[in-house]
């Protein structure tokens, strides 16, 4: 098979990591990639939310299987432009996609179809918005309504700053159109947990569960990123808790969806708030988390491309596949001053320390190749270093030991993922 990984980030690297290992795998094409997933495919010069490059390539090219990573041109619409033109692809349709795309459709679903979620009112006027907050106990969670690259949703803890939030989010503009309308919810407490499982719009295929850690420093400190790190599995996540979101949460979610016309096929991400051993959604994601997927694929043992294509076809119920019984801890490294403004093309040094290491995988986000064969920073979040242990304790140890070897300029990381998972 011919397949074209769509994307260039972290998550976009441990896919085409993963689908290369496959045997049914002929060629394996990345759009746009990075300096480290070129090692396993070839990585072509089209951007992933250019959907009519993307399928007059996948044509020319004869692709048998196109995996859609990030959330933007799902939301888009790819996955409807690639089936009229008679190609496979992995990933939910437009309508289905507003899940993610739009947090009021979600909200709203999830409240006519009793999914466990905070209690919400959306506005589309500033005043009103405003009005509502100061008649609310805090503290209080404002969202942006569209995507905002991990960043639309602000945790306010006064009246104040939840005032700025809305200000910033409707009058300022910070997040453009997404902003047009916002969500104003309940601060749900407890701990964070995120599911993902396969589905073909009837059946479903738990992945492993895993915990991301978004703020940008250690302790849960500071402003919210696309993710600093993972681990795989959530200790938080046991095995009545995970048969009550398979029910409750992911199965009642497509089952509302078909109610309302649209079939869900491809991976459903549901982003929970634990408390009390119960599970309340904060959001869903219609794809691979970044840097969750860095933490789970490692510890898939079977070949994913059948659970792919089984997806799409719609006899995911026919396909088993193992998981290994080891623990992994996904750890990203950051360029100096994210999430805010940052320098670019840093040479990164000591990634040839561990190229040959047994249980890490460095996983490419933010990277580039230069002319003369160095590996550049070129983004945010540079790299994932993920690392297998027989238990979480053991995971952390290898991953921080790996992380030692590597070292660009204002190079960031966290010191304490996977931390929370040895107090339970």
């Amino acid at each position: 098979m011919k397949i074209l990984v769509i994307g260039s980030g972290g998550r976009e690297h441990a896919l085409v990591w993963k689908i290369s290992q496959s045997p049914l795998v002929e060629k394996i094409y990345c759009a746009p990639g990075n300096g480290g997933i070129e090692k396993q495919a070839q990585c072509i010069n089209i951007k992933a939310d250019d959907i009519k490059e993307l399928k007059n390539f996948a044509l020319k090219e004869k692709i048998d299987l196109t995996v859609v990573g990030p959330e933007i041109p799902l939301v888009k619409g790819i996955v409807d432009e690639f089936e009229k033109a008679g190609l496979k692809v992995f990933g939910p349709n437009k309508k289905a996609a507003q899940l993610e795309g739009s947090k009021i459709f979600a909200k709203d679903l999830m409240k006519k179809y009793g999914i466990p979620t905070a209690e919400f009112e959306v506005f589309d006027n500033f005043k009103k918005a405003v009005s509502y907050i100061k008649s609310k106990k805090l503290p209080i969670v404002v969202k942006a309504d569209g995507l905002a690259a991990g960043k639309g949703v602000i945790i306010c803890k006064t009246q104040d700053e939840a005032i700025k939030a809305v200000t910033e989010i409707m009058e300022d503009k910070i997040f453009a159109d997404a902003g047009n309308k916002v969500v104003i919810e309940e601060c749900l407490e407890g701990e964070e947990a995120s599911i993902l499982a396969f589905t073909d719009g009837e059946n479903i295929k738990l992945l492993p569960s895993s915990q991301d850690h978004k703020r940008i420093y250690d302790d849960d400190k500071g402003p919210n990123t696309g993710g600093m790190g993972a681990y795989s599995p959530a200790p938080i996540v046991n095995e009545n808790l995970l048969a009550f979101v398979e029910k409750n949460i992911i199965k009642r979610t497509i089952d509302g969806l078909k109610k309302e016309g649209i079939v869900y096929k491809g991976i459903l991400y549901a982003g929970l708030m634990i408390k009390d051993n119960k599970p309340s959604v904060l959001e869903f994601n219609v794809r691979f988390g970044d840097p969750e997927t860095q933490a789970i694929l490692p510890r898939i043992e079977t070949d994913i491309v059948p659970l792919i294509l089984a997806t799409i076809d719609g006899t995911l119920n026919n396909v088993e596949y193992k998981i290994k019984n080891e623990s992994c801890v996904c750890v990203v490294l950051a360029s100096g001053g994210y999430p805010d403004s940052y320098q670019k093309g840093k040479v990164i040094k000591g990634l040839d320390k561990i190229e040959d290491s047994q249980n890490t995988i460095v996983f490419h986000a933010g990277t580039k190749k230069s002319e003369s064969g160095d590996i550049l920073t070129d983004g945010g979040r540079v790299l994932g270093v993920s690392a297998l242990g027989k238990n979480i304790r053991e995971a952390i140890n290898n991953v921080y030991t790996s992380v030692g070897f590597i070292n660009f300029e204002n190079m960031h990381y966290r010191k304490d993922i996977g931390q929370r998972a040895l107090r339970k």
